[in-house]
């Protein structure tokens, strides 16, 4: 079911520890009171004869000179330069910080982490007891807004290597309040506390406002009114919806939305090269990956809780069964995860793809993280009520979500260069079993579907780990 020649599973977004490659690997690190670049093992294995310890001092300020000039192309493309003049080149502010590493998730990252996830299981709350279907439509709508308030966060923070442990600190506290009072409002953000959701989304803009200010102000009159645009005008937007009446409100919180995911597509090549010259592939999958890690975690979290409501034999098993659904999604994003993100985006940047790699980090991890999210509450509910079918909406949620992660996994690969036949070898099944598991929940008690999917997701875990085998036999 797996092509050999390929991963035998499903991209899960995932992240790991590796080195940087490209234009950013003319980043510098401390050593003393001078610069050197920031993998110097390439000037010390240099071919040709021994190299003495003055002479190695010589090509380590002659690599440093020449990192700098790489990283002067690389990090400043101004598309308004006149007769295709020389890029200013960057100053000490876009340097690389020397207190913290860029390629690894600061914990105040981590932190902020755990408020969104907080965030999230505010969201979905309404998915674990008996939900209706304009409950999931609406959680589905209010996530991606939070979604991609994160996202933007994370890129931003990701492309400011320059900014020093302190500042990064700084920011995060300030966006941890903002998230935190989205995180308040959520339970009814469309009634009572939609002035707070959107006081909440506003200020989150303003946060990205001024990180974007210090990062790009001086590139010229277009970047300037890019910056205005993306941030500051939907800034506005969200904070004139405090005032507006529903539904009215709700049209601006579109809107916004919209403006940013509008100039984003539209981004000129200028600006992508740009962005692609300072991104960091490590810390990027990292975050990622550690987000799903923590959605995971939350998902577990949900299934106790359920069970210490409804503390009987029935709801017992069925939270085991819940328990052995996230198991198995966890088994496919650790063992097979790890590096599958982290090489697929170094491969883009190296191709210079900026609209695959805002593809497979802005929009379509969404999907993932929602899929997750959605089986979370439909397992809720199973342990709830496990000797009747589940809700229409809980079905959906179940099964949907498992097609959602396999779906969207199949598309990632697919973006990130990998055969389509080899795709479709894992894809389809996945897909039909799960459309066949969607007619179970039909038909079944809540507990035996769950059972059932748990056989789902067995079968394709063990499948891949079959064709693995295999692959490694005949290598």
């Amino acid at each position: 079911m797996i092509d050999d020649s390929e991963p035998s599973t499903p991209t899960i977004m995932a992240g790991g520890p590796g080195s940087g490659s490209g234009c950013r690997s003319g980043g510098y690190e401390s050593l003393g009171d001078s610069a050197m670049p920031a993998s110097s093992s390439h000037v010390e294995h240099l071919p040709g004869p021994k190299v003495t310890r003055g002479g190695r001092a010589a090509w380590r300020l002659a690599a440093a000179v020449a990192g700098a000039r790489i990283r002067e192309y690389c990090l400043d493309v101004d598309s308004e330069a006149p007769g295709g003049a020389r890029p200013t080149p960057p100053t000490a502010k876009h340097q690389v910080a020397t207190d913290r590493d860029p390629s690894r998730a600061h914990w105040m990252e981590l932190f902020f982490d755990l408020i969104f996830v907080a965030l999230v299981g505010q969201l979905a709350h309404g998915l674990h007891e008996d939900p209706a279907i304009p409950d999931l439509l609406l959680f589905i709508a209010l996530f991606a807004s939070v979604w991609w308030s994160w996202v933007n966060l994370t890129f931003a923070i990701n492309v400011m290597p320059w900014l020093t442990r302190r500042r990064l600190a700084l920011v995060m506290l300030a966006a941890m309040f903002a998230l935190g009072a989205i995180a308040v409002a959520a339970p009814e953000a469309t009634t009572e506390r939609a002035w707070l959701f959107a006081a909440g989304n506003a200020a989150l803009r303003l946060v990205l406002l001024l990180l974007w200010i210090s990062q790009s102000w001086g590139s010229g009159t277009a970047s300037r009114i890019r910056v205005t645009a993306y941030n500051g005008a939907t800034a506005a937007l969200w904070f004139a919806s405090v005032w507006v009446p529903a539904p009215w409100n709700f049209l601006l919180w579109g809107l916004a939305i919209l403006v940013e995911v509008v100039l984003l597509v539209a981004s000129s090549q200028s600006w992508a090269n740009r962005v692609l010259a300072n991104l960091n592939v490590e810390h990027l999958s990292e975050r990622f990956g550690l987000l799903v890690v923590i959605v995971l975690g939350e998902s577990v979290l949900a299934i106790v809780v359920a069970l210490d409501e409804v503390w009987t034999t029935e709801a017992g098993l069925t939270a085991i069964l819940g328990l052995g659904t996230i198991a198995l999604l966890a088994w496919s994003f650790f063992m097979y995860g790890t590096e599958t993100m982290r090489n697929g985006l170094e491969g883009l940047r190296v191709a210079g793809d900026f609209r695959a790699i805002r593809d497979t980090v802005g929009f379509l991890p969404f999907l993932i993280v929602v899929g997750v999210t959605a089986i979370s509450g439909a397992l809720g509910t199973a342990i709830h009520h496990p000797d009747e079918p589940l809700p229409l909406a809980s079905g959906i949620s179940l099964c949907g979500g498992i097609a959602l992660f396999y779906l969207t996994n199949a598309i990632i690969s697919v973006r990130f260069g990998r055969p389509v036949g080899g795709v479709l070898r894992w894809a389809l099944p996945a897909l039909v079993l799960t459309a066949l598991l969607g007619v179970a929940a039909a038909l079944l008690p809540a507990g035996a579907t769950i059972l059932c999917a748990v056989a789902v997701l067995a079968f394709i875990v063990g499948s891949a780990e079959l064709s693995d085998r295999r692959r490694l036999s005949a290598a």
